[in-house]
């Protein structure tokens, strides 16, 4: 006899109910999807990056609940009940670009772009947290987001420029 041939109990999935970039979602997942998961295979949003899936980059940095939070991390069913916002979801009514969207192309704050949404994300709430009084304060509370390239100086610049100092 094979594994195959062993019958298994189907794994049932937990019903979760969580608001998307203002949209509420009901949706049924296994246990142990994580919030990135759920994101970007469960629902199609794929601008929150999946890493390094061990929350050491910040590439899936999103916003729950308004706190910053790296969402290969979470898992989604603890969140029933939560917001996320996601990189799609900074967008104005009027499809305007969010102010540090727009920061981060006046400052060349990119290169590759993989980062860029989770970079974009950490520093929406770097600026909202209040943590924008010097350089350095902003890079040390964007020091959780990592980025290949080496665009920190135009990240840093776009996040100054947002924050309007």
């Amino acid at each position: 006899m094979s594994m195959a041939d062993i019958d298994r109990p189907a794994l049932a999935g937990e019903t979760l109910s969580i608001t998307i970039n203002g949209i509420r979602h009901e949706i049924e997942t296994p246990p142990w999807t994580t919030l990135l998961d759920l994101l970007r295979d469960e629902i199609g949003l794929t601008g929150t990056k999946k890493g390094c899936d061990h929350g050491q980059c910040g590439a899936c940095t999103v916003l729950l609940d308004g706190n910053r939070v790296l969402s290969c991390l979470v898992l989604a069913v603890s969140r029933d009940g939560s917001e996320v916002t996601t990189i799609e979801g900074l967008e104005g009514a009027d499809g305007a670009l969010h102010p540090l969207q727009a920061a981060f192309i006046a400052c060349d704050a990119f290169q590759c772009g993989y980062c860029t949404p989770g970079q974009i994300m950490s520093g929406v709430a770097c600026i909202q947290e209040g943590h924008t009084g010097s350089r350095a304060e902003i890079q040390e509370w964007m020091s959780g987001n990592l980025c290949r390239c080496g665009a920190y100086p135009n990240i840093v610049d776009a996040v100054e420029q947002a924050a309007g100092r």
